[in-house]
């Protein structure tokens, strides 16, 4: 029985509603509902274009591919990419399907995202993207990012699929480089079933997603563009014009209704989550034996990790086992350190220095669920399992 589990469904009446009015649209394929979703996500971040695809997964690539096709941001294969040591394998992967060059860089084991000095010392003339991941809803340091690479011709992209709602500065995550990636997965802050979104401020790089999205066509373009310039009036001649080798990963009209009535609850979901970190850092903040994130600006808390220290006589397969029994779910810190994954065989790629404190959470570290609703006594519960199995260890 899962008494504290990974996590749990946002949805109520509003969801099921406005999927069952899509229904009896009989309208299901992408349309008034996804540019809606689209243009109230844009305001959310402050962004001025939104482009609504089927996953985070697919938002990455798509944003990857666009680059690739921009005029003056253009990728070539064999450009070096900066990635952080510890994110989900989708965040690397359309790197290596457009033949980039990915150079791993060491975490911070406190923050869990960038390692700054380590950062610094990875860049060179060679480097064209640093790709910035906001680990388990905390933003990265994008003042210290952004001293980094002033004055060097480096794009900066943001993965923050695991911390919507997250803020820097004042300002949301996802909106610090040419573009941002989030997720509406089921288990993120708000569920769509599945579904991403890209925003950007770069009117080209908008025009290039939508293409990109559907199948590389014009015909979700606008008329006047800055893809093809100017479209035909006649519809007949731009619905089957394809300009670039695109991909079919729109969302779906139930996806976007849902979205909309999700993104009006998230400020509260957040709220909520930010409330159940304050009980948790109370909780573990001064544990002997785990070592909890340290918040950047303020994150919207994706769920709470946990790292056993090393001085800590603690096994973390044994303190899993014992939350498994206990009907307590946890995962690894998103995929640990990415480079021991046997995938790692097809990618270019080389590590900068060393990946000491990626390896130190891939063998120590482990992270519980967070929730739109309170969690006080599941987090309590946590903490008596936890207590338990070190007071037996530590005899």
């Amino acid at each position: 029985m899962i008494k504290y589990p990974l996590a749990s469904s946002t949805w109520g009446d509003a969801e099921l509603k406005a999927i069952q009015k899509v229904i009896d649209s009989n309208a299901f394929t992408m349309g008034e509902n996804v540019r809606r979703f689209e243009d109230n996500f844009a305001k959310f971040t402050g962004s001025k274009y939104c482009v609504m695809t089927n996953s985070g997964s697919s938002a990455n690539l798509l944003v990857l591919a666009g680059l690739f096709y921009h005029k003056t941001k253009r990728l070539q294969r064999g450009d070096e990419v900066i990635v952080p040591a510890v994110s989900w394998s989708t965040s690397y992967y359309p790197l290596y399907q457009y033949g980039l060059k990915l150079k791993f860089v060491d975490v911070d084991i406190n923050t869990l995202n960038y390692g700054l000095d380590k950062l610094a010392s990875a860049v060179t003339a060679k480097t064209k993207v640093i790709l910035a991941v906001n680990l388990l809803g905390n933003p990265n340091d994008f003042e210290a990012i952004k001293a980094i690479i002033e004055g060097k011709d480096i794009i900066l992209i943001e993965d923050n699929c695991e911390s919507m709602g997250a803020e820097f500065k004042n300002k949301q995550a996802g909106t610090f480089g040419l573009s941002g990636t989030y997720s509406s997965f089921f288990s993120h802050h708000i569920s769509t079933m599945e579904g991403g979104m890209i925003v950007t401020d770069d009117e080209e790089l908008y025009h290039i997603l939508l293409s990109l999205r559907a199948h590389g066509w014009t015909r979700d373009l606008p008329k006047v563009n800055k893809v093809t310039g100017t479209k035909s009036d006649r519809y007949f001649d731009e619905s089957f014009k394809f300009v670039l080798p695109g991909y079919n990963v729109r969302p779906t009209e139930m996806v976007g209704a849902v979205g909309i009535e999700q993104l009006k609850k998230l400020p509260d979901f957040i709220r909520v989550r930010r409330q159940n970190a304050r009980k948790f850092q109370k909780l573990f903040g001064d544990n002997p034996h785990f070592a909890i994130q340290q918040e950047t600006g303020r994150s919207s808390w994706f769920g709470f990790s946990l790292i056993i220290r090393e001085q800590s006589p603690l096994c973390r397969n044994e303190v899993v086992d014992r939350l498994g029994c206990d009907g307590i779910e946890c995962r690894p810190i998103v995929t640990g350190n990415f480079t021991k994954n046997k995938v790692i065989e097809w990618f270019d790629y080389e590590i900068s220095g060393d990946l000491k404190n990626a390896e130190l959470l891939d063998k120590n570290g482990f992270f519980v669920g967070n929730h739109h609703f309170d969690i006080k006594e599941q987090l309590i519960f946590l903490k008596e399992t936890l207590d338990k199995y070190i007071k037996r260890t530590c005899i």
